[in-house]
């Protein structure tokens, strides 16, 4: 990655000054909109050319700027900054979760790249309105942001700028809904990118090893919480960090070797049949930049690090050396062909986005970016080789369009006991994972927890693939059949929660309200008591009562006539079960906390 001075801070909104030639033009967008403007640059050229190309939905534009002729030796740079006045915002979006406050226009601008985020934003309104949402069409190398409310002028300012001769800029200026146009800016992206394969076993639910066990675990261990976990109705078992290494300490000094502990984990090949045996598919944690300080492979790897983390006590390698990537590929490889797992855990990627300390001697590539894109894929090459239906997690930080192909699943960060958390971020990720299962950060409880309880933890992924990692032998009758209450819901309605058209609702607070349609299935995830709108035409409506408010008030902009009525308790228990006739446009019904209310036309 090319290493840059810091820029100072642009007080008004505008992009940093480069230094160098800049050629300017603005941008006639055709649309009526007060107070847009919009600037196309080229940096470090005397030429570059517009194009305004209007899209299939009314106010979205796509703008292609290309640079030319380069004045100086530095790569030519394309930017384009734009303008409007802040009225009526309530919150900004960006893929990271994060805070949805208002970023002043003097903010440093954040870097997205294939290691790290993705470039897209959106300013939201009332209404969860769109007031403006952006994309870049650069899916591997960085691109700048500069985005922010200006003091001096009321106005919400933005800037993206990327090295290279053309710029493609999607702006979704319809006035939809916020979710509608970032589902529609990863559309694009998923327009010009390979295909990606996500076999159905990346939406069955995970059981996780490591909030239950952290790294003091053994296959007899991990084959214990397999076996209490398969009947619970889970399809597969990721062991994380703690099989390559038999110290119990948060260390990375052991990573890169990537060998099977020799005492905790003695008969690999076996222990992974056992597990799959019973029914799971099996992954296996890589953190795939590291070489530890007392690995054997930092010897002959040293020379082709990025940088030194001594907190971590490991080395960050550099991906742009094809001796790193072939050894990374090699033993990452052997999780596959060796010891027969169905796939991989790959954790870490956005390390590598770090400004490099060190140079390798034999980089193949310029940029990072590059090289780790060219990592994943020969990974990816030689992985589906062997297993056409690999499974290969990735995390929230690095989720951009560039390595959809190289994944099948991505996960929220790491947000354990935290049920608002969790339910934001799989939110977020299922606007912008595109064909990606989206998991949830596996849920953890204390032993004492209530069953109630736990069916909100669940429910606050309601709408994601859920992963869990608690000791499964310590649960009592009830926490079980909560867990397996909620399991069994997810399941029977897979399609309708996770491959639907996906709606979370006023991000500024956390998306009190969610709701999919597919077909004529409705579902809903309430966690705050607020009244539900159930618009059009529908045969099966559910929902998730996530609030201790029981009165859920559904209203609905056509009387639904006779309807079946099902009330279930955390657990799955009855609570209420009867046919009725709505011939109002409303509904109120009581609904446990942790409970489930199905209605069927």
């Amino acid at each position: 990655m090319t290493t840059q001075t810091p820029p100072p801070l642009s007080w008004d909104g505008s992009a940093h000054p480069s230094g160098r030639t800049e050629t300017a033009c603005p941008v006639e967008t055709g649309l009526d909109l007060p107070g847009l403007r919009v600037r196309a640059t080229a940096v470090g050229a005397a030429e570059l050319a517009v194009r305004v190309t209007p899209q299939s939905v009314p106010g979205v534009l796509l703008i292609e700027v290309t640079a030319a002729r380069p004045t100086d030796a530095e790569p030519v740079r394309a930017r384009v900054e734009w303008r409007l006045p802040c009225t009526g915002a309530t919150g900004y979006w960006t893929p990271g979760t994060g805070t949805r406050w208002l970023p002043p226009s003097w903010a440093l601008p954040r870097i997205a790249a294939l290691p790290k985020g993705a470039p897209v934003g959106s300013l939201v309104g009332t209404g969860d309105a769109a007031l403006c949402t952006f994309a870049v069409g650069e899916t591997v190398l960085p691109v700048s942001i500069g985005e922010g409310a200006v003091e001096e002028t009321g106005e919400f300012s933005w800037w993206v700028e990327h090295e290279g001769g053309t710029l493609r800029l999607l702006l979704d200026l319809s006035g939809r809904h916020f979710a509608d146009t970032v589902r529609g800016a990863a559309a694009w992206w998923g327009a010009s990118l390979p295909a990606a394969v996500v076999p159905d076993a990346a939406f069955e639910p995970v059981f996780c090893t490591w909030y239950a066990l952290h790294l003091a675990m053994t296959s007899a261990d991990v084959e214990k919480l397999a076996a209490l976990a398969a009947p619970l109705g889970f399809g597969a078992l990721i062991v994380d960090d703690g099989w390559q290494t038999d110290e119990n300490g948060r260390s990375y000094a052991t990573t890169g070797d990537w060998q099977p502990a020799p005492v905790g984990f003695p008969d690999f090949a076996g222990h992974v049949a056992r597990v799959r045996a019973l029914g799971l598919n099996y992954l296996l944690w890589h953190a795939l930049p590291f070489a530890g300080d007392r690995s054997a492979a930092i010897g002959t790897l040293a020379e082709h690090a990025l940088a030194h983390l001594p907190t971590l006590e490991t080395y960050v390698l550099d991906p742009r050396s094809p001796v790193v990537r072939a050894h990374q590929v090699e033993r990452l490889a052997a999780a596959v062909e060796r010891y027969g797992v169905d796939g991989l855990k790959i954790d870490f990627i956005d390390t590598f986005l770090r400004e490099p300390t060190t140079a390798s001697p034999d980089p193949d590539c310029t940029e990072v970016a590059e090289g780790v894109r060219r990592l994943l894929a020969e990974l990816d090459a030689r992985l589906r080789a062997v297993r056409p239906e690999v499974l290969i997690e990735h995390r929230q930080q690095y989720m951009g369009p560039g390595l959809w192909p190289y994944a099948t699943m991505v996960r929220a960060t790491d947000c354990p006991h935290n049920a608002t958390e969790n339910r934001t971020r799989t939110a977020d990720l299922r606007l912008t994972a595109g064909p990606l299962a989206v998991h949830a950060d596996p849920l953890t409880w204390h032993p004492g927890e209530a069953p109630e309880q736990i069916a909100v933890l669940l429910l606050s992924v309601l709408f994601a693939t859920p992963q869990v990692s608690v000791d499964l032998a310590a649960q009592g009758p009830g926490q079980l059949a909560a867990l397996r209450f909620w399991l069994s819901v997810m399941a029977e309605h897979r399609d309708l929660l996770q491959r639907s058209e996906f709606r979370p609702h006023r991000p500024e607070l956390g998306y009190p309200l969610i709701e999919s349609r597919r077909g004529g299935g409705r579902a809903f995830g309430r966690y705050a008591p607020l009244p539900v709108a159930v618009p059009g035409e529908w045969e099966l409506l559910l929902l998730g009562n996530g609030d201790p408010d029981t009165l859920v008030r559904l209203v609905f902009d056509r009387a639904p006539g006779p309807v079946a009525v099902l009330v279930q308790d955390a657990m799955g228990g009855t609570v209420a079960e009867v046919n009725l006739t709505v011939d109002g446009l409303e509904l109120g019904l009581h609904v446990p906390f942790g409970g489930l209310l199905t209605l069927r036309r």
